[in-house]
């Protein structure tokens, strides 16, 4: 949907006294009239409609990328899940196979891209090699059928790259959200020196465009910023989230079962976290609400927006949305940093786990 840069209060601080960020303003999607007054059009309403209405959020991301060939070769044997599944390409045919990553990378002549054969960088030190390709994911919520989200994938890759930029997809289902892979190669097919640059602003369009594409396959799907929706807590990266995910997976399994196999690494990251918010929560120093008074900022940014929102659209008569509106703003979670969260559970637990450490009450003298 395009958004209009319309404002009631042009340059009103956010965070840290600097400009709002547009992408947070629900006001900016209206536009003003000839009598000067904001306005909804049909398409702003629906998108209103649909985020009151909590539809699904699409997600697209940039899970990394190869900067070199053994790195694009091994993403590609990857999305492939080494040959058991297909891999589509720009060119149509799709490929599989333990040959097919190959095929690919000899394709699309990665040996003679710049850069190429820059020395990598020494032990921890940020590889700042350009990179050879793009690493997207496209993905949608648990349920979603399968092969729309691939037929809606095919569409935004053919819309965006097709004979530009080289590119090849996979369609994953082993999780319960089904989500497509896509490489998409840095280096412009026919100006060498014109290459992909992914951005911020990038990604917000490409999500208001996937979403799109889904709705044309029959499928109610959104775009907006999580803290838009009243959504506080940030994603963990996905390596991050894969060893979670392996860590209670492992954790499910019968005991029995647990001893024969091998436990799955820690992540190091949220062991560090932890170790950290056990630090400050049994010695009192320290704080958990670091990051507060930025959140609770975009919070009331947010929150008057929406307040300005559910105005205009009760001046257009919209009193049923508005009302939407407003119930949707009143159920809102709570600000609250991911410390002071996993603080909160980790409490629980413990309050939890008190009656079965404490002493056994002595036994009481019978009374006749």
């Amino acid at each position: 949907m395009p958004k209009q840069t319309v404002r009631l209060e042009r340059h009103r601080p956010g965070v840290a006294g600097g400009t709002r960020d547009m992408a947070l303003d629900i006001v900016s999607y209206g536009r003003r009239g000839q009598s000067g007054t904001l306005r909804f059009g049909t398409d702003q309403m629906a998108q209103i409609r649909r985020t009151v209405d909590r539809a699904p959020e699409v997600m697209v991301k940039i899970s990394g990328g190869g900067r070199d060939i053994g790195g694009v070769d091994a993403h590609l044997r990857y999305i492939g899940r080494h040959g058991q599944l297909p891999i589509e390409t720009d060119e149509g045919p799709a490929l599989q196979g333990r040959s097919a990553a190959k095929q690919i990378v000899t394709d699309w002549q990665l040996d003679l891209c710049k850069g190429q054969y820059a020395p990598q960088p020494a032990d921890r030190r940020k590889d700042r090699r350009a990179k050879l390709a793009h690493n997207i994911v496209l993905s949608m919520p648990a349920g979603t059928p399968a092969q729309k989200v691939l037929a809606a994938a095919r569409v935004f890759a053919r819309e965006n790259f097709a004979l530009q930029y080289r590119y090849a997809m996979a369609l994953h289902t082993d999780q319960q959200h089904p989500h497509v892979h896509l490489v998409v190669k840095c280096e412009h097919e026919f100006e060498p020196g014109r290459r992909l640059y992914i951005r911020k602003e990038t990604l917000r369009q490409w999500r208001e465009q996937f979403a799109a594409l889904m709705r044309e396959q029959g499928v109610s799907a959104n775009a907006t910023p999580r803290q838009v929706r009243g959504q506080v807590r940030q994603p963990y990266r996905d390596a991050i989230h894969h060893r979670l995910r392996a860590l209670r997976a492992f954790s499910q399994l019968p005991a029995d079962e647990r001893t024969k196999r091998q436990p799955p690494k820690t992540s190091t990251f949220m062991r560090a976290k932890l170790d950290h918010l056990l630090r400050v929560l049994r010695s009192g120093q320290g704080a958990l609400g670091a990051g507060q008074e930025a959140m609770q900022a975009t919070r009331q940014a947010v929150m008057a927006d929406w307040r300005t929102t559910a105005e205009v659209l009760r001046r257009q008569g919209e009193v049923d949305l508005a009302a939407q509106v407003n119930r949707f703003t009143a159920h809102m979670p709570p600000v609250q940093t991911d410390a002071q969260r996993i603080a909160d559970r980790w409490t629980e637990a413990e309050k939890s786990r008190a009656p079965e450490h404490a002493p056994a009450k002595p036994p009481q003298p019978h009374v006749r």
